[in-house]
């Protein structure tokens, strides 16, 4: 059996990660605690968590469990389980959205009359995936990629089952590669033993050999992801669309977090596009959604997107440059005297000393402290 079932945890006390379904105040331990359960369709990557936790709830209840992959499963797998004598039933599905909507139409009837009681997974959004029937009658919990506490805490667990030891740096190591996936992990460690049968103690440099993967050049806290996106944002800079989709690709590959991208690309839209192209904020912003929406490895697609039109659109720092030079002024005078005029004028007392007077919509005067008057901050080069 391979490590990755074998150290599937049997109970809610010993689950890791997901703590927003989980914790004290988690949806799913209340739910539990209720002895109540319910359809529901977890939304989450790979290696999440999401079989063990249905798992968890059906030896939790007690229930007749069945488990499922809409990849081989039918109609007639359903129908068996429909037919058996036991009750209740927990259907567990695992990737749901490859049912079709037929497929799907079928199973909804059952899991409306309490037949079965269906937890669907799936890596795909389920808004997209599931039929509207179907999906309004179950309740839908996103699963989130592993973090690498909780991740260094199952890379221990399976450990301690295979009485083997990594050094630290190794156990870092493992964590940051196996990029939210527990099971990654856990399938390397696997490989280890195999690999390493007469060792009790894996190095490194051990892990390096057993992985043989280039992503591990790629250190998330280290001077390769820095120098990566810096490459990155500067090739856009330069409106060089194939260097930066050239070092796109090499984070994407190296498993780097799309969102941190995404937030870049963000940042970049105003920072050196700015007023030269104020659409591209628009995009920028869309991308990051979509990354937050979708994940790898489809959201590598639109980063692509996004990486093109950042690099092919005009430039202009004008915003981003006035803003810190009158950040400047703000640090080095201080909060001066704001013009009466410009000053809000809510009590008869403020009017009759001068609060708001003489202000006008639309005007063309100096609006600045005195202090500064005639100061220039925003300077347009388009280009």
């Amino acid at each position: 059996m391979l490590l990755a079932d074998s150290s599937r945890p049997l109970n809610l006390n010993d689950f890791i990660g997901q703590k927003h379904l989980v914790g004290p105040d988690g949806p799913i331990r209340k739910m539990l605690a209720a002895g109540q359960i319910f359809p529901m369709i977890f939304w989450g990557p790979p290696g999440s968590g999401k079989t063990t936790l249905a798992r968890i709830i059906a030896k939790s209840t007690g229930a007749d469990y069945h488990e499922l992959s809409a990849v081989s499963a039918g109609k007639s797998d359903i129908k068996k389980i429909i037919d058996t004598p036991n009750s209740p039933k927990i259907l567990f599905l695992d990737e749901i959205h490859r049912f079709n909507k037929a497929q799907q139409d079928y199973l909804l009837p059952f899991v409306e009359k309490g037949i079965i009681t269906l937890i669907g997974a799936t890596t795909e959004n389920p808004s997209f995936e599931v039929i509207s029937p179907l999906l309004s009658r179950c309740r839908t919990y996103v699963f989130y990629g592993l973090t690498e506490e909780d991740l260094g805490e199952i890379i221990k667990r399976g450990l301690s089952e295979v009485k083997l030891s990594l050094a630290k740096e190794a156990i870092e190591m493992l964590a940051q590669y196996s990029n939210g996936d527990g099971r990654t992990a856990l399938n390397v460690i696997d490989l280890a033993r195999k690999l390493f049968p007469k060792k009790k103690l894996l190095s490194k440099e051990d892990l390096v050999l057993v992985i043989q993967d280039k992503r591990l050049r790629y250190d998330a806290a280290g001077e390769e992801h820095y120098n990566t996106i810096s490459a990155f944002i500067k090739s856009m800079r330069a409106s060089n669309v194939d260097s930066a989709l050239y070092y796109l690709a090499r984070m994407v590959e190296s498993g780097e977090d799309p969102l941190f991208i995404a937030r870049r690309m963000v940042i970049f839209a105003s920072e050196d596009i700015g007023m030269a192209q104020p659409t591209a904020l628009v995009v920028a912003n869309e991308v990051f959604r979509a990354c937050e929406t979708i994940g790898y490895p489809e959201c590598a697609i639109n980063l692509a997107h996004g990486a093109a039109y950042l690099s092919l659109a005009k430039k202009d720092r004008g915003a981003y440059n006035a803003y810190f030079a009158a950040l400047n002024d703000v640090k080095q005078f201080g909060n001066l005297p704001i013009p009466l005029n410009l000053r809000n004028a809510p009590t008869k007392l403020m009017k009759e000393l001068g609060y708001s007077k003489g202000y006008e919509k639309y005007s063309k005067e100096d609006l600045l402290p005195d202090k500064l008057k005639g100061k220039k901050y925003y300077f347009s080069k388009i280009k």
